[in-house]
């Protein structure tokens, strides 16, 4: 299955590359091989911005899937906890009360928010902190960004187009995010998935500590690893985004829609929170800093929802279900019905319940989209505009998501974009609701 990377990638952009990055990670090795190597002898700094006497070099492999990125931002106001935490304690099979998925989630989601307060408290307007660099490297990281931005360009170009909104630092910062992504999904999902192993993820997590450490291991890492020093951003979505690689290797079915929500929240959701910090809060929103993250969850949540009722055939023919299992056979429906690829009234019925789960979740993200910053606005209502009418398309295609591919077509693109932009012009309502403290 692949991530529902929320940034928008066309839908028929076939990725390809190198395997070299792939093979560095499975077989253990600091040497990556690439095609456009960049091993020019510079000082790298590590704990600073890059280390000295490491050779680096470009990875260009990405991920073939279709994949889409987007995120929400910080909040310069306050305390509060108006979350909608669907289910906060499940009785296990013993009697004993255990927490939720999500209630798992909600604990990272208020530790990230804790995070990004607590860099408020020090600076009221969360300035990017400056760079301390050697002589020589700050023009290598300069080229790091530059990469991470060709690459967004090229796999996720509405959301590119809007990144050119945003200040310079923001924007670069949220480029080294999109290609930690990119690279991540890459390793269960790319050419050479077939022989990841959960040994090659354990270093690849190894990989992202060093990145965190201030010591990368390549050229695109340093990116990241400069914008994690500069933002307070949190390594835990990036570890669990891991952590839901690991389910792909072993996982391919889901007994309730608790396991599923864990599942998206690993693998989309977790997007949103790496994010949070960069894109930034209108100065005017009255949102809560949870509240702004609960948002951006909840779009990463929509997103995967929606990538797997879209993909239902293509991951059945690989004997994969990412459908609450529970569910299924409440609407008499078993997983031979999905293998056998017809669609019956009990389908149709059953995928209206599951795409009216989905819009819910675009419901819930649409709250935050208004609170962010003005410049940050615009590509993520593209976002969500784009992928929630993938909904509609499985609609128009009566529900046949076992052999027609829903998407959107070009002049719904093109119409798309003004829409959104005019949303994003709406700034943050100043009256009482739900999602603003009291």
């Amino acid at each position: 299955m692949s991530v529902a990377l929320l940034w928008v990638v066309s839908p028929t952009t076939e990725v390809s590359g190198g395997t070299g990055f792939l093979e560095s990670v499975r077989e253990g090795n600091r040497n990556i091989d690439s095609s456009r190597s960049i091993s020019r002898g510079r000082n790298l700094i590590c704990n600073g911005r890059l280390r000295k006497g490491r050779k680096y070099s470009q990875n260009l492999s990405y991920p073939n899937a279709d994949s889409r990125y987007s995120s929400l931002g910080e909040s310069n106001s306050g305390n509060g906890r108006n979350l909608s935490v669907i289910s906060s304690m499940v009785a296990s099979p013993a009697g004993e009360m255990t927490l939720s998925s999500e209630q798992k989630v909600y604990d990272v989601v208020l530790k990230q928010a804790a995070l990004v307060k607590r860099q408020l408290r020090t600076n009221d307007n969360l300035e990017v902190k400056p760079d301390i660099v050697l002589p020589g490297s700050l023009s290598l990281l300069n080229e790091a960004y530059d990469r991470c931005g060709e690459v967004c360009a090229e796999y996720a170009k509405t959301f590119y187009l809007g990144t050119l909104l945003m200040t310079p630092e923001r924007q670069r910062a949220i480029w080294a995010i999109y290609v930690w992504c990119r690279r991540t999904d890459e390793l269960v999902d790319g050419p050479n998935a077939s022989h990841m192993t959960p040994e090659a993820l354990d270093r690849w997590e190894a990989r992202l500590k060093d990145v965190f450490r201030g010591c990368p291991f390549d050229m695109l890492d340093a990116a990241l690893s400069d914008t994690v020093s500069k933002f307070p951003v949190d390594i835990q979505p990036f570890r669990d985004m891991i952590e839901g690689m690991r389910m792909d290797l072993w996982k391919s079915r889901y007994k309730n829609f608790d396991e599923l929500y864990l599942y998206c929240y690993y693998v989309a959701g977790t997007v949103g929170l790496m994010s949070v910090p960069v894109m930034g809060i209108a100065p005017e929103s009255r949102a809560t800093t949870e509240s702004v993250y609960n948002a951006a969850l909840a779009l990463g949540i929509a997103n995967q929802l929606t990538n797997i009722l879209r993909d239902v055939g293509e991951d059945a023919r690989r004997g994969r279900i990412y459908l609450p299992q529970d569910e299924l056979a409440h609407a008499g429906l078993s997983d031979d019905d999905i293998f056998s690829a017809k669609v019956t009234d009990k389908w149709r019925n059953f995928m209206k319940k599951q795409i009216a789960r989905a819009r819910k979740f675009f419901d819930d993200a649409e709250k935050g989209v208004t609170e962010l910053s003005s410049a940050s606005r615009w590509p993520v209502w593209a976002s969500l505009l784009l992928y929630r009418q993938i909904l509609d398309e499985i609609e128009v295609n009566d529900y046949n998501n076992f052999t027609r591919r829903a998407y959107v077509s070009k002049p719904k693109k093109i119409i798309a974009l003004p829409i959104a932009y005019a949303k994003s012009l709406v700034p943050p309502s100043r009256t009482s609701s739900p999602f603003v403290k009291a």
